[in-house]
This record gives structure tokens, C-alpha cells and sequence, in this order.
């Protein structure tokens, strides 16, 4: 999948008529500047736009208007060079819709310590400019990432790059068609949800299908098009010798490439960025969707076993946020624990349905029996992950709102080999240690089905917590479970208190 290159992000800096026209030009000048040298270092994920100084309210309405009106703008940034008194940003800031960064920079990184004078300082007053306009924003309630720092320091442009791919992502929300093929896993609690309420505070919409919409796709899949697949998979992976040309299986490696190639047309036709399935709903399938849905989710399709759509959704978006960084990302599961005399561990897996972005090697294509599911052994690739830090995250109905939680890990090579386990699998120790992490995790209410990424870090979700304006909870070295409980309590009651708001 590719997503569209032409996005910007628009750099707004606010000042006022007070100064006069030569300071309005020189701040104009360096905002300029700035936001060239920021796009010559691909501080964002897109440029930065510069536009015009705002100094008046009807100014500052008329941008956020138009940035709202811009379907190219993923988001504002904002930068208050001098003093901006903040009642002039009221109109604009209750009418912005976009993800909204507030850089607290000024443009020069030190004091002029022999030269500085009255000019100088009324030209350069972020350090209360930007305090002023925080104030209306905290009295406004409005969510923002707030970025501290000179605009030339790695950490400043590693936190806008952060927060411009969280938007990037946030922006494909908002346009994502869930496809829930078949239902969700029968009497499962965490795979459901209000997908009314899910597409009001995210903008994805959610709806079901048949096994059928999919595999009449099957009629028009040509030799040609199969044979150029099965050539896919013979570079792409090792195959075991059954699933090689003259072995006995091969039949079912090209009926698992004709099941890519349908659920491929079905999901293009339909402009689908994520799906569901369910092993208890696979109708005319010959067999589960395993080597399918791992080369999908490699291409940047969203996937949750078991109708599971709010996992999709996440893993599609945060897939979106990781485009060219480092680190895989894929559908996880928790699946069995090793607890060790010196640390427990955690064995993520799932059936057959992870994806090989995460892949320490060349992942070997086999076959093998499933045991569930009632039908044809189905293909699928096998392999380990590569070992690092990583996280996993959970997104979760609670009734009144939705929470994410995230769960620092560091994933380690497995002690011994595992000759017999037929799947893709992680195995990963988790922070501060799995018996307080899990506990917590249980607390509150974390999904088996997870999102894993090497990719992103916590600051990615905490800001795409923030954009969508849920609850977020993290699990990281920190984590003391009595104040891990505590803030479940608190977060409650502001919940309870503010469900308008949520």
C-alpha cells in the first residue's frame, strides 16, 4: 500500500501589530528559515508550509478555517516568536480540526550576552509569548503536543518527527474501511465494541461480509497471475519440500495463493486498509487465510484474528506512523509464559497470522495441521523475531470510552530451539518484570490481541492518544502496581465526570 506523498504540515507563528512593520518582516524572515532548515533535515514526515504571521483574530480564524479546508494539511503547527496576546486565538482554536503542535523555540539558542538590548528582547519573546497562548489553550481543554527546545536540537526535531507521523496516521483513520469478514469469535468479549462510537472518535468505519464477497474474487484470477505468485513465494521464502514444484502439497501452496490473490481484489475493490476474519466463519474457504494475511499485513494492511477490528484498526494506523523507520510491526498474541528462575517471559504467537516485518531471517514457508477451525491444513510462514526493544498495544472498549494501553518489552532470542512449533513467534521480557506487568495489564483490561512494533515507541502512542483524546495507560520499567491502581481509580472518575469530553 502506499499512502499520498503530497501532505504538508502548515508552520503558523504569531505575533501582533504592537512591534511594528520591520519586526513583523523579521519575524516573518525567521520563521522562514526555520522552516526551512527544519524540511532540509526531515524534521516531519511531510514539509512544513510557512505561512503568513498571524496578528489579529480575524487573521488567525482565517488560517485554522483554511487548514481545516485543505485536504493536503495533516496538521498545524505553532510558534509564537514574540507576544501574541492569546485572546486572538480563541475563534481560531475553537474552530481547528486538525492535530496541533505547539513548538516552544525561539530562533536564536543563546543570549547575545555583549549585544542584547530593548530590540532584541521585544523581537525575541517566545519564553512568554508561547506561556500566553499555552494558558488559553489549557483553558480551552484543548489537546495539543507540546514541543520545548531550541528548533535546531535533535531531540526537538526527533519529538516533531514523532508527532507529524502520529498525524500521518490519525489521518488514515479517518478515512479507514474496517472489513470484518464473517463475525467475531463466538462469546469473545474483548474482539467487540461500539463500532458507532468507534467511528465518531476515530473516523473508521466498520462493516461486515461474507466469506463469499471475498472468494468470488476467485473467477477472475488468471494462470498467469497465480504462476507470477507461486514464483513470489520461491524467491521470497524457503519452502519446505512438500510445497515445492512436483511435492505432494503443492496443491494447497497455490490454493493458498489463490485465497491472497481473491482477498487481495476484494480488499482493492473495496478501498479496504484493514480486515477481520474468524476461523469459526471460513465458509467455502479450503483453509484459514495464514500465508495471505501475513503478506498483507507486510504490505500495510490492518488484520485482527477473530473479528478482532479495533487491533486492525491500530495495526494499520501504526503502520502508517512506521513507513520507512526501522523495526516491523505486526497482530500479536500473548500466548503461553516461561517463567524462569531468574526472569519469566512471554511467548507472543498466534495461530498462524504474524507478520514477517518483524522476521529475524528468511521466513521458511510450510504446511502444517491446525487443529482448529474444521478445515484443510493451511500454509504459513515460520520464523523468530529479531531480538530489541519493542512494546506491545491494546486498544480497548470500557463502555464510556476507550482505552489504550501500552506495554513496554524487550524481546530476546529464545533460550533453546523450538523444532515443533509450526508458527511465527516472538518471545519478549516485559517491563518492569511479567508478574507486574501482566498484573497491570489485566487491571486494566488489555486485549490477548495486541499490536507489536520494534518501530514506534511509547511517544507515538501517547500522542495518537492525545489526537483522538482517549485514555492511554503505560506499562514501562516505572510501573509500581499500587500507583498504576491508583491512577485506574482516578481516571475513572474523570471519565465518569466528563464523558462529553472523552
Amino acid at each position: 500500500m502506499t499512502h499520498n506523498p503530497d501532505r504538508h504540515f502548515w508552520f503558523v507563528t504569531g505575533s501582533q501589530h504592537l512591534y511594528g512593520p520591520e519586526v513583523l518582516t523579521t519575524v516573518g524572515e525567521h520563521a522562514a528559515d526555520l522552516v526551512r532548515r527544519l524540511n532540509a533535515r526531515d524534521a516531519t514526515i511531510a514539509p512544513l508550509l510557512a505561512k503568513e504571521v498571524v496578528t489579529t483574530p480575524e487573521q488567525i480564524l482565517s488560517v485554522c478555517l483554511a487548514a481545516n479546508a485543505d485536504p493536503a494539511c495533516l496538521g498545524v503547527v505553532v510558534w509564537m516568536h514574540t507576544f501574541s496576546p492569546a485572546k486572538m486565538w480563541i475563534q481560531g482554536l475553537r474552530q481547528l480540526q486538525k492535530p496541533l503542535c505547539h513548538l516552544h523555540t525561539q530562533f536564536n539558542a543563546e543570549i547575545p550576552w555583549d549585544r542584547i538590548d530593548m530590540d532584541f528582547m521585544n523581537l525575541n519573546q517566545s519564553a512568554h509569548g508561547d506561556r500566553e497562548l499555552g494558558f488559553m489553550m489549557s483553558r480551552m481543554r484543548r489537546n495539543r503536543k507540546v514541543i520545548v527546545g531550541h528548533w535546531q536540537s535533535p531531540s526537538v526535531q526527533r519529538q516533531l518527527n514523532i508527532w507529524s507521523r502520529v498525524a500521518l496516521g490519525w489521518r488514515a483513520l479517518q478515512t479507514l474501511k474496517v472489513a470484518r469478514v464473517g463475525d467475531n469469535m463466538r462469546q469473545v468479549a474483548v474482539t467487540e465494541g461500539d463500532k458507532v462510537e468507534a467511528q465518531l472518535r476515530f473516523g473508521f468505519s466498520v462493516n461486515g461480509y461474507d466469506t463469499s464477497d471475498v472468494l468470488k474474487h476467485r473467477e477472475g484470477i488468471s494462470p498467469q497471475a497465480l504462476r507470477d505468485l507461486l514464483e513470489t513465494y520461491e524467491s521470497a521464502y524457503t519452502l519446505a519440500p512438500g510445497l515445492q514444484k512436483g511435492g505432494a502439497q503443492r496443491a494447497s501452496l497455490e490454493e493458498a495463493a489463490r485465497i491472497e490473490l481473491a482477498l487481495r481484489a476484494f480488499l482493492e475493490e473495496g478501498g479496504f486498509g484493514a480486515f477481520t476474519d474468524t476461523f469459526e466463519n471460513l465458509g467455502e474457504f479450503a483453509q484459514l487465510p495464514g500465508l495471505a494475511v501475513q503478506r498483507l499485513m507486510a504490505d500495510g494492511y490492518g488484520f485482527g484474528a477473530e473479528g478482532d477490528w479495533k487491533t486492525a484498526a491500530l495495526l494499520y494506523s501504526m503502520k502508517v506512523m512506521a513507513q520507512g523507520l526501522e523495526g516491523g510491526t505486526s497482530f500479536m498474541e500473548d500466548y503461553t509464559y516461561h517463567f524462569g528462575p531468574e526472569r519469566s517471559l512471554v511467548l507472543g504467537a498466534h495461530m498462524l497470522e504474524i507478520c514477517p516485518s518483524i522476521a529475524s531471517h528468511t521466513p521458511s514457508c510450510e504446511i502444517h495441521p491446525l487443529g482448529i477451525g474444521g478445515k484443510a491444513d493451511p500454509v504459513r510462514l515460520v520464523f523468530d523475531s529479531l531480538p530489541g526493544p519493542a512494546l506491545n498495544a491494546s486498544l480497548v472498549d470500557m463502555g464510556n470510552r476507550f482505552r489504550l494501553i501500552v506495554n513496554e518489552v524487550e524481546s530476546v532470542v529464545p533460550e533453546q530451539a523450538l523444532p515443533k512449533l509450526p508458527v511465527a513467534r516472538v518471545l519478549w521480557a516485559p517491563k518492569p518484570n511479567l508478574e507486574v506487568a501482566a498484573t497491570a495489564w489485566i487491571l486494566a483490561g488489555g486485549a490477548h490481541h495486541t499490536v507489536y512494533t520494534q518501530a514506534l515507541t511509547t511517544d507515538y502512542l501517547e500522542d495518537l492518544a492525545d489526537m483522538a483524546g482517549i485514555e492511554i495507560q503505560v506499562i514501562d520499567a516505572e510501573t509500581r502496581l499500587r500507583d498504576f491502581k491508583q491512577h485506574l481509580n482516578t481516571q475513572e472518575v474523570y471519565y465518569h465526570l466528563f464523558q462529553r469530553g472523552y
